[in-house]
C-alpha cells in the first residue's frame, strides 16, 4: 500500500505490550520485517512475531546489560552494545541465548551500532572518540578512525558501499567502506548546535537524505550528495535532554519520532511540514521509533511498545488486522 498523508493520519495503536518494567532503549526490525526486537534498562531483550502482534521470545543480558540491539542478517542472532563491565559490543545467539563472540576496544560507552545492510561488516561509535569497523567473523577490529568530537555517530548508507560520521554535532563525514583509511571523501561542516547535540544519524532508503536526530527538540535533513541542510523538523516535546531516535519511512517521503510527551510526530521528508500528531498510551518518552522495512506497520516505544497499523486504505477496504490475530 502507498503511504500517503490520508494513510500516515489514519495510523492507530493496534497492539500494546506491557512486559517492561523500565524504558525501552532502543528496536530494530529484522531486514523481511517478519520479526521486531527491543532491548531496555531492565535488561530484557523481547523478540516480536510482526504478523501475529506477538512476544515471540524473551532474553535476559543481566550481566552485561544490553542496549543499541541490532539484528544480524541471520535472524536468530544480534549484536549490542554494553552497559555493564565494560563496553565491548556483542553478538548473541537468539535461539540459546549464548555469546558467539566479543567485540572488544572501546573504553567508553558504545552510542552508536550499525550493520552493512549488505554482509557482515558493523560499525560502531563510542564516547571513547572513535569510531570503529567491525566483521562479525573476526573479534579483531578491522579499522578505527579517531574523531575530534566525544560523541561520534555512524550509520551505513542504503547500499552499504558507503558509511557516514557525525561528529562534533557540527560535521558529516562521508567514507568509502572499500578505502575508509584513506579518509573521508565528503566532509560536510555546518554551524555548530548550541542547544542540543546530534545523537542519531540515518540514510533514506532511496539513499538521497541523510537524517540528524538529537538530544533537543530538533531534527535535521541533509542532501546526501552536496551536504545542503534541507529540513529543520520542531514542533516537538523534548524537555528532558533525551536522545529521541527519528526514522524515515521506507519510502524515503516521511520522518517520524517520538517526544517526551508520549507523542508521535511526522513530517513530510521533502517539504518539512508537519502531517499530523499522533497519541497513544506513552506514559513516558517514546526515545525509539521506526517504520517496518517490508510491511506497513511502525513500531513506538517508551517502557511500553506499540504496534501501529493504518486504519484507512487508499482503495477504502477495510484494514487487514489478522497480521495482529490471537492465538
Amino acid at each position: 500500500m502507498k503511504l500517503t498523508d490520508n494513510v500516515i493520519r489514519s495510523y492507530k495503536v493496534a497492539k500494546l505490550f506491557r512486559e517492561n518494567t523500565d524504558k525501552i532503549t532502543s528496536i530494530d526490525y529484522s531486514a523481511d520485517g517478519l520479526l521486531l526486537i527491543s532491548c531496555s534498562e531492565d535488561d530484557q531483550i523481547v523478540i516480536y512475531d510482526c504478523e501475529l502482534g506477538t512476544n515471540k521470545r524473551t532474553v535476559f543480558s543481566k550481566k552485561y546489560g544490553v542496549d543499541l540491539i541490532r539484528f544480524t542478517h541471520a535472524k536468530q542472532a544480534a549484536i549490542h552494545a554494553s552497559t555493564k563491565i565494560d563496553d565491548t559490543v556483542r553478538y548473541l545467539s537468539l535461539h540459546d541465548n549464548k555469546y558467539i563472540r566479543y567485540f572488544p576496544g572501546h573504553t567508553k560507552k558504545v552510542n552508536s551500532l550499525c550493520l552493512s545492510p549488505i554482509d557482515d561488516t558493523f560499525i560502531s561509535g563510542s564516547y571513547d572518540k572513535t569510531v570503529r569497523l567491525w566483521d562479525l567473523r573476526s573479534p579483531n577490529c578491522q579499522g578505527i578512525m579517531h574523531v575530534s568530537g566525544s560523541r561520534p555517530i555512524a550509520a551505513f548508507d542504503p547500499e552499504g558501499l558507503i558509511f557516514g560520521v557525525g561528529v562534533n554535532s557540527d560535521t558529516i563525514k562521508l567514507y568509502d567502506v572499500r578505502s575508509f583509511d584513506k579518509g573521508p571523501f565528503s566532509n560536510f561542516k555546518f554551524a555548530a548546535e548550541k542547544e542540543c547535540d546530534w545523537t542519531g544519524i540515518k540514510f533514506s532508503a532511496d539513499g538521497k537524505y541523510i537524517l540528524i536526530s538529537t538530544n533537543g527538540s530538533i531534527i535535521r535533513t541533509f542532501d546526501a550528495y552536496n551536504g545542503q541542510c534541507l529540513q529543520t523538523l520542531a514542533g516537538f516535546l523534548n524537555n528532558k535532554g533525551c536522545p529521541l531516535e527519528a526514522s524515515f519511512t521506507p519510502d524515503s517521503k516521511y520522518v517520524i519520532s517520538g517526544s517526551t510527551d508520549g507523542r508521535i510526530h511526522i513530517w513530510n521528508a521533502e517539504k518539512g511540514f508537519k502531517v499530523c500528531v499522533l497519541d497513544a498510551d506513552h506514559p513516558s518518552p517514546v526515545q525509539t521509533i521506526q517504520f517496518n522495512p517490508k510491511f506497513n506497520m511502525m513500531a513506538s516505544a517508551c517502557t511500553n511498545l506499540a504496534f501501529w497499523i493504518p486504519t484507512y486504505l487508499s482503495n477504502h477496504q477495510e484494514p487487514d488486522t489478522s497480521m495482529f490475530r490471537e492465538n
